[in-house]
């Protein structure tokens, strides 16, 4: 595929540019993070490992992986590499022990954010002078000020609407005119029930390109957006424990998977049981090493997020990840069986009656695990008694494709709690213990 014209220098580079940059700055990110994180020196000591050891990115898998609790260990600063005072902003994100993990960003690293952020919104279709909504959420989230900064770096003006307020996100739209909006996907559903309930035609909305991440999204969402909204949805993917939005994009011209900034950001995929590095091509786990972050460098750091490496395409020199199909920290297990919420999402998704809003509860009410799902049907098709006929039907569908029975529930038009960022899929009410 012949390469988009106007792209960067990176974008534009081939295969081997790409590696032989990352060779060069995957040496200093490993010699800075050795001799300025302890944490970073102890497990490198402890694994018998040095940065002298590193010679060609094969050597990368020699050395240990960082995991969210080594990140909570840490708390707040202990794997900072600069000292404090040089710190230009602090972000977090929510941990279970009800301490954030705590990140840092020299002016450095804000300025790296900012352009591939610019990059990714390019990418999906954005332009100088176009009008961006961002409608993900403001402060400690990376989610609200990382697209507002990459978006303002590409030149465009930016709609700093975050989070929440579904009838106010409607009326800005309706009276700015965007062209672009950066929001998470179970989100946008919402400001689609908030145009509905206006009496609005979302088609006739100004909003050209969509640009949703922070959570696993199935391909039928997408097409259930671009129909309703007649724009070109696109998946971008970050975490604030990386850098925030903007490690990878996918581009508008072939919306096949995600471009990975690798000139930043090396990816690797492994078993997650093992910890063995996977060929391109074979589903693991995401791990990710920044090749150019000062403040908070990250070796090796496990995602939880499950996906595959594929060949560039619209940026050949690129490496692509397929869409994030869930977390193995997600996945749920139920009788022995893997299922994971985007397989019901899609399920879902291709009944004509789903509105797209849905949770999946997990109870055990005698010997065995029993998984409901709850999910809310559109106003034109709802019954006022169910829909049973659908249920049943969905209730054999579910069992064919994951291989467990679970019931179905259908419930009202606007009677599933919305969320204004990250949906919260499932819901545990099983015994712990």
């Amino acid at each position: 595929m012949a390469v988009i014209p106007g792209l960067d220098a990176a974008e534009r580079a081939s295969r081997d540019e790409i590696m032989a940059l990352q060779c060069e700055r995957l040496a200093w990110s490993l010699r800075h993070a050795y001799d300025n994180v302890p944490h970073t020196r102890q497990a490198f000591d402890a694994a018998g490992v040095h940065p002298s050891d590193f010679r060609d990115l094969t050597d990368l898998a020699k050395f240990p992986f960082t995991t969210k609790q080594d990140l909570r260990d840490a708390y707040p600063f202990g794997l900072f590499a600069v000292p404090r005072e040089r710190l230009a902003r602090i972000h977090g994100s929510s941990g279970t022990t009800g301490k954030p993990i705590v990140v840092g960003y020299t002016q450095a690293d804000l300025d790296m954010w900012a352009a591939v952020m610019a990059r990714s919104i390019r990418a999906a279709g954005g332009r100088p002078g176009m009008m961006v909504h961002v409608a993900y959420g403001y402060g400690l989230f990376t989610g609200g000020l990382g697209a507002h900064y990459g978006a303002e770096r590409l030149g465009c003006t930016v709609v700093p609407m975050s989070g929440g307020m579904t009838e106010r996100q409607v009326q800005l739209i309706t009276d700015f005119k965007p062209d672009v909006i950066m929001v998470t996907p179970s989100y946008m559903l919402a400001i689609l029930d908030g145009f509905q309930a206006r009496g609005l035609d979302p088609r006739d909305s100004s909003l050209r390109f969509g640009i949703f991440g922070a959570e696993p999204w199935t391909n039928a969402m997408r097409q259930e957006i671009e129909q309703a909204f007649a724009l070109d949805a696109t998946d971008i993917y970050g975490l604030s424990e990386v850098i925030g939005p903007g490690v990878a994009q996918e581009c508008v011209e072939t919306k096949d998977g995600l471009h990975v900034w690798e000139d930043h950001f090396l990816p690797e995929v492994i078993d997650p049981e093992t910890g063995a590095v996977l060929p391109d091509g074979e589903i693991g786990e995401l791990v990710f090493t920044s090749l150019t972050k000062e403040a908070f460098p990250v070796i090796r750091y496990r995602t939880r997020d499950l996906t595959r490496l594929l060949p560039g395409s619209a940026r050949p020199g690129m490496r692509r990840m397929e869409k994030v199909t869930g977390r193995s920290d997600d996945m749920i297990i139920l009788r022995g069986v893997n299922v994971f919420p985007t397989q019901i999402e899609e399920a879902l998704l291709a009944c004509d009656w789903c509105g797209g809003h849905f949770v999946i509860e997990l109870s055990r009410p005698g010997r065995l695990d029993e998984m409901t799902v709850l999910a809310e049907a559109r106003a034109e098709h709802w019954d006022g008694a169910g829909l049973t006929v659908a249920a049943e039907r969905l209730t054999l569908r579910l069992k064919d494709t994951i291989g467990v029975s679970a019931r179905v529930v259908i419930h009202p038009p606007g009677t599933i709690e919305r969320s204004a960022g990250k949906a919260k899929r499932v819901i545990d009410k099983r015994p712990k213990g």
